[in-house]
């Protein structure tokens, strides 16, 4: 291990909790600021004969960009994919824009995969901890232009229901889909809203007050 790194070192002394404090002098932080490896818990031998010391390694907890940037690299390049990323953090919103070829296959169907990315990631990045951020990921604008198709639909179907006083199911939808749907028609006085089923086929339900 090469102890001139400044992200991560491993120190051994007679006890776990020397070495790590020696280890956050040395990284000049705090417990919360890092990851603690016991390598080694060391043995005090009988005695005095055979003793071992305790060996960990101390790493600095990534910043939550860099994190999910890690993250997004390995697994589009596992995909096959080279993409390029942008990001603009927003309160405790990460918000990811993916650019290169063949996007189609990060979108998926009615962005499925796209979805299960970014429910991935946050998985990932919260394994940190106190890494307390949301991650939003799109590409090509997909969720805008999902989110525009949605309302329009929204506000289509509403319609039909006060004309026919009936209620309309539609098709299965992701959390971020029926989310949208509920959201354009909450301030309808005419028509209401709840979601049916369970996952995958979870659907929203359009019908008359």
């Amino acid at each position: 291990m090469d102890e001139h790194k400044t992200d991560c070192i491993e120190r051994l002394a007679k006890t776990v909790e020397e070495a790590t404090e020696e280890a956050l002098k040395i990284l000049n932080v705090t417990k919360d600021q890092v990851i603690i490896t016991v390598l080694d818990e060391g043995s005090g031998g009988f005695l005095g004969l055979g003793s071992r010391p305790a060996k960990v390694r101390v790493e600095l907890k990534p910043e939550p960009e860099q994190a999910v940037k890690d993250f997004l690299r390995e697994v589009t390049l596992a995909m096959g994919l080279n993409i390029k990323m942008e990001t603009n953090q927003k309160d405790k919103h990460l918000y990811v824009n993916l650019t290169g070829e063949n996007m189609g296959i990060l979108i998926g169907k009615r962005g499925q995969t796209l979805d299960a990315l970014q429910y991935v990631t946050n998985l990932a990045v919260g394994r940190h901890g106190d890494l307390q951020m949301s991650v939003v990921i799109d590409t090509e604008n997909y969720r805008r232009r999902r989110r525009d198709t949605l309302e329009g639909l929204a506000r289509t179907i509403a319609r039909k229901v006060k004309d026919k006083r009936q209620n309309v199911k539609l098709e299965p939808m992701t959390r971020f889909e029926r989310h949208v749907i509920h959201t354009v028609l909450q301030y309808d006085k005419q028509v209401r809203t709840f979601s049916e089923g369970n996952e995958p086929y979870r659907h929203v339900v359009i019908a008359p007050k």
